[in-house]
């Protein structure tokens, strides 16, 4: 008996990347710039949107979509920090979200009155890599909590981003974490990562990372 193959992934992937081209086509349409941001659970994605939004939320009409295996504790988070509807897309269990699931949400989202569009990926360092969302670029979360060696581990996550955060530098006093081999490390896998260090708790860092949003987002013209 003959064995027939059926390359499923790649005709699910290639779907995916049809319908990213679609979400990339309509947030341009509108202006919308969408950051994709990724990190391992726990980097610490939500608390830096919160901190985003208070600051910057209403200045660069910010929207946010999150990601999350079974809750949407981290949208519930957000929406505090924003008069703006916040769309929680609930996997499921899988372990990153797909084009698809960001064109449902974005049809919830008023694109006319949105400059700056941030996707809060599932926290996984593999799956996300993988599955392009639309997005202008991906960013990825490093913390300091984590090993120096995440990005020899997880290179193509990092070989996909073009800017790093590390996050938590809070804490550098009291981990045994070579921030200089760790940031040594992520630009050996991509040498063109620009890196940012912060600390959400404190703010140290928080003004780069909010100039660098000020420079990604349009510019407010007369007719909005």
């Amino acid at each position: 008996m003959a064995v027939r193959t059926i390359e499923v992934r790649e005709r699910v992937m290639a779907r995916n990347d049809e319908l990213a081209a679609q979400v990339r086509s309509r947030l341009a349409a509108h202006g919308v710039t969408a950051i994709n941001l990724v990190s391992s659970p726990g980097a610490g994605k939500t608390t830096l949107l919160e901190k985003t939004l208070g600051t910057l939320g209403e200045e660069l009409d910010i929207a946010v979509i999150t990601g999350d295996v079974q809750t949407q504790n981290d949208a519930d988070r957000l929406a505090v920090h924003t008069p703006r509807l916040v769309s929680a897309v609930v996997t499921g269990g899988a372990c990153h979200l797909d084009a698809l699931q960001v064109m449902t949400a974005i049809d919830a989202i008023e694109l006319d009155q949105t400059r700056l569009l941030f996707i809060e990926n599932v926290g996984n360092l593999v799956c996300p890599a993988n599955w392009d969302l639309g997005e202008k670029e991906m960013i990825i979360l490093f913390a300091v909590t984590e090993g120096e060696d995440k990005p020899l581990k997880y290179p193509k996550m990092f070989e996909n981003a073009r800017r790093v955060v590390m996050t938590k530098t809070d804490l550098l006093p009291h981990v045994p974490f070579d921030m200089d081999r760790a940031v040594a490390n992520a630009l050996s896998v991509n040498p063109k990562l620009e890196v940012f260090r912060v600390s959400a708790l404190t703010g140290q860092g928080l003004s780069e990372w909010f100039d660098f949003l000020r420079d990604s987002a349009r510019p407010v013209t007369a007719s909005g």
